[in-house]
């Protein structure tokens, strides 16, 4: 062989280094490539510690676990509202009473009731409509300072992953409602008017319950989001501000029916 072939050969072999296949991956210049088990003996030979069920591959199984579990238990349930609202609401605040007589009517209206599950704001609305008759669902999320679904719960899931309840939220529900709540409820606020202005989802109403609980906030975002430039008219035109139950309703009622008529 020429010297020109042995250092095209010499060439060849730097382009492509030794390399170990793992499932579909590959291994290259790695610690990992001088492994000498396979991911069976691994997994059938192993008595070590069991750190491997937390690591991000593993994570994205579970992910899936809980995706699949939401899609199915929620598949084929009715129309639905979403209700945020605080944990911490008290049962002999009026804001429970409140969530309980909004739940009622939404039950009454045909429409089953969806919240986070836990107690307060969401225990008052879960109880109003399993009350009323109505579909009461919770979808639950692990958190150190919560204890499960409330009592008042029909149909329940629990997950870990708020990104994956979240998209429970929204998916099979066809308006949000929130009474005064903290952070949770804001974040969801938010991240439902993100949605709605994006067109991800479409016919979705948002409605604050509670003039005097959220008017600052509504007012902050016409003077300074909408006044800077931030936002347009049609983009405030999606939060509906009110302290009637039956305007509520009719909110929610209205688009979807408008919803129905496109569909």
């Amino acid at each position: 062989m020429s010297p020109e072939n042995d250092q095209s050969a010499s060439n060849h072999i730097d382009e492509h280094p030794k390399e170990k296949q793992r499932g579909p991956v590959v291994l290259r210049r790695s610690p990992r490539a001088d492994e000498t088990t396979t991911t069976d003996q691994r997994l059938l030979d192993s008595r070590g510690p069991s750190d491997w069920v937390h690591t991000d591959p593993w994570r994205v199984l579970r992910i899936q676990a809980e995706f699949v579990e939401g899609f199915g238990a929620l598949a084929e349930v009715p129309s639905a509202v979403t209700v945020f609202g605080s944990a911490r609401t008290q049962r002999d605040h009026p804001e429970y009473e409140t969530g309980r007589e909004l739940g009622a009517a939404l039950a009454r209206a045909g429409f089953a009731v969806i919240t986070g599950g836990g107690p307060g704001a969401m225990e008052a609305v879960n109880r109003g409509c399993s009350e009323a008759g109505g579909l009461s669902i919770g979808l639950g999320i692990e958190l150190p300072f919560e204890q499960g679904l409330n009592p008042w719960v029909d149909l329940g899931v629990n997950f870990r992953y708020f990104f994956a309840r979240k998209t429970m939220f929204i998916k099979y529900a066809q308006a949000f409602i929130c009474l005064p709540g903290g952070f949770g409820t804001l974040d969801e606020l938010f991240e439902a008017l993100t949605l709605v202005q994006t067109k991800k989802v479409t016919k979705f109403p948002v409605v604050l319950f509670g003039t005097e609980y959220w008017g600052g906030l509504y007012e902050w975002l016409r003077a300074s989001v909408f006044g800077g430039g931030k936002l347009n008219e049609k983009d405030m035109e999606l939060l509906h501000l009110t302290d009637d139950i039956d305007d509520a309703v009719r909110v929610v009622q209205d688009a979807h029916r408008a919803w129905g008529d496109t569909h």
